[in-house]
């Protein structure tokens, strides 16, 4: 049996990776690929449980390390469970958000120390790395802007944001940065993708960095 994809998105706020992730996910599908999407965190009820405790904002006030270890915890159960389960069988796996968010949030953005984080994904993670991680990028003012926008749309109102939404603009900067280390540092298996212009247009560039990386893997031929 042919070994799996392991497919991640990652970015800001407001940069459209669920978008991009379903989109990719209904392509690979038309390409006869067996794909999972899922998310982080999330994917399975024990995750999604912890993903409703971390975004309520209803928690009380807690440090970086903390929240990473909530964040770990969920993708421990995730990857056992859920993630390897699905490689092992040879599905193409597409998640938003894995390693690389914990790894900016609490670590690039939240100053948890990078070799604490490590040990911890050896420890979680463990084998089970993407093979791509696609970095959707857009200046951090418009990203939020959108999520704002994408509130409005979805609930007929400005309803309030989450908990990492309402951080500052200096947060959301910090983060940037990471992600940009992140693609400097592991160039392979990183692709940044500009996520600013219309839907299409970031699914064809999402889709060509797909098609780049593991065009001999398909079953079919590419549409």
């Amino acid at each position: 049996m042919p070994a799996g994809k392991f497919i991640t998105f990652e970015g800001g706020e407001g940069t459209g990776k669920s978008t991009q992730a379903r989109r990719l996910g209904d392509f690979l599908r038309a390409m006869g690929c067996e794909t999972v999407l899922t998310r982080e965190p999330g994917g399975t009820p024990f995750a999604e449980q912890v993903r409703d405790l971390i975004l309520s904002g209803a928690t009380a006030r807690h440090g970086p390390t903390a929240e990473a270890l909530l964040f770990f915890a969920a993708r421990s159960d995730h990857v056992e469970a859920l993630i390897s389960p699905a490689l092992g069988r040879g599905a193409w796996v597409i998640c938003d958000r894995f390693s690389d968010s914990t790894r900016v949030y609490q670590g690039t953005a939240g100053a948890m120390s990078p070799e604490a984080i490590e040990a911890l994904d050896r420890i979680v993670v463990g084998n089970t790395r993407p093979d791509l991680t696609l970095i959707l990028d857009m200046d951090p003012a418009q990203g939020l802007a959108r999520a704002t926008e994408r509130r409005t749309a979805r609930d007929q109102q400005t309803t309030a944001p989450d908990p990492y939404e309402q951080r500052g603009l200096d947060f959301h900067r910090r983060l940037r940065d990471g992600y940009l280390q992140i693609a400097r540092a592991d160039p392979v298996r990183c692709r940044m993708i500009d996520a600013g212009g219309t839907l299409d247009a970031v699914e064809e560039r999402v889709r060509k960095a797909v098609l780049e990386r593991f065009a001999p893997d398909f079953p079919g031929k590419a549409p």
